[in-house]
């Protein structure tokens, strides 16, 4: 039996917010940085686990936070325990939203990714 190289596809997509100018607010990537500081309590980890410079990585997140028109993050300089970055709870609120709205899009993209293969080879 002849395979066919449709059965071999794979999916995949990035979901991203803009503003009603087009500039970029938030993606899966700067999904992932929230969600790292949200689960490790610092920038400086979230960023070394993703593999992102700090500077640009605080810019850009300052840079959301100006077209939301809200913090997302709470930051305590460091001292003897060291600083700490975490989510307000707008933050937090986004990151879950977020995440929410992914697992369902991944659910109805997946399953429609389906019927296209299954269209693409009910044609051969």
């Amino acid at each position: 039996m002849k395979t066919s190289k449709y059965e071999e596809l794979r999916l995949h997509y990035k979901i991203w917010f803009t503003d009603k100018d087009e500039n970029g607010i938030l993606g899966d990537g700067k999904y992932k940085i929230l969600k790292a500081i949200d689960e490790s309590g610092s920038l400086m980890s979230a960023c070394e686990k993703l593999g992102l410079t700090y500077r640009r990585t605080w810019n850009d997140l300052k840079s959301i936070e100006k077209r939301l028109g809200f913090p997302l993050l709470e930051k305590t300089r460091g001292g003897a325990d060291g600083g700490s970055t975490i989510l307000t709870p707008e933050g937090k609120k986004l990151i879950r939203a977020f995440d929410n709205f992914h697992e369902n899009m991944d659910e109805i993209i997946q399953h429609h990714f389906e019927l296209l293969k299954q269209q693409l080879l009910s044609d051969e």
